[in-house]
């Protein structure tokens, strides 16, 4: 059969940004508020500085306030969760986003259930997951969803239209990425397995699968041969190899090369689930303060 089809993800998430700003834009006409976005970073970890600053940038290009709050490394939990109280009865504010991981001596379990489930624009507040897990087939996503689960999923519908009946594989059972995927998928009335581990014979299990999706953070773990010819592939996995010259190069958890000559679909790394991410946390804040603005859900 012919290569893989590549999932352009960067291409998606720049469309779905522009329908963010368009809909930041008739919320300004219609009420005059703009979706406020507060980023909270810990620390002086250099990768979560690149991260938080993309965020506040992107916000303010989509005509979103953004709110950056930097602290020290040493800042108490009870000084992290006093700013979290403040930002919660904030109405310039709609999402909140505690960049991840905190330092040791806070417990990031007290942090994100301090946050306002309606400005927890990650995901991650237990009422959140709860919501994802009891949502009925078919039913309007009206809170927020873990923001790279929701990527996967828009790429996958917007690739392969219904996927009612359609046999899916979660290689993963992370509560960040593997859990919430498929939860999304059984939502759309896939027939969905997590795999993990301790899973027997995986290589054949992933070869029944119309959908694999990969979250298991092992560099390319994932081989060709395993893939179920025409099934779609979405690699949520980011690695870095070292390479001869010194530098590194990014991988996924699925082996490319081999996979491109198997799978219908296939996400590329980067340039795959990646820019869908930050995409899906500008909707969700643009979500909330619809719902803040008392305006209905729409999806977009």
């Amino acid at each position: 059969m012919a290569d893989a089809k590549l999932i352009d993800g960067k291409a998606f998430a720049a469309h779905l940004r522009e329908r963010v700003a368009q809909g930041a834009r008739a919320l300004w006409a219609a009420k005059g508020k703009k979706p406020g976005l507060a980023t909270v970073l810990v620390g002086d970890d250099a990768a979560s500085q690149v991260y938080v600053k993309s965020k506040g940038r992107v916000a303010a290009e989509l005509g979103m306030a953004s709110f950056d709050h930097r602290l020290p490394a040493d800042t108490s939990e009870t000084e992290l969760l006093a700013l979290i109280a403040s930002l919660n009865i904030d109405a310039a504010i709609h999402g909140i986003l505690v960049q991840l991981p905190l330092p040791k001596h806070i417990d990031t379990a007290h942090v994100l259930l301090a946050i306002d489930p309606n400005k927890d624009v990650d995901g991650f507040h237990p009422i959140n997951v709860g919501r994802l897990s009891s949502v009925a087939p078919g039913a309007p996503l009206d809170f927020p969803v873990p923001c790279t689960p929701l990527g996967c999923s828009m790429l996958l519908a917007d690739t392969l239209g219904s996927l009612t009946g359609k046999t899916a594989v979660v290689v993963g059972r992370s509560t960040l990425v593997g859990r919430p995927v498929a939860q999304l998928l059984l939502r759309v009335d896939c027939t969905v397995t997590i795999a993990h581990s301790r899973t027997r014979d995986l290589p054949q299990l992933c070869r029944t699968a119309d959908i694999l999706v990969v979250a298991i953070g092992k560099p390319e773990f994932v081989r060709g041969d395993w893939i179920k010819p025409g099934a779609a592939v979405i690699d949520v996995g980011i690695n870095r190899l070292p390479t001869d010259n010194g530098k590194s190069r990014l991988v996924g958890d699925v082996a490319f090369a081999e996979a491109a000559h198997a799978a219908g679909h296939l996400t590329p790394v980067p340039g795959g689930v990646g820019p869908m991410t930050v995409a899906c946390l500008m909707y969700n804040t643009l979500q909330e303060a619809r719902r803040a603005a008392g305006l209905p859900f729409a999806a977009i």
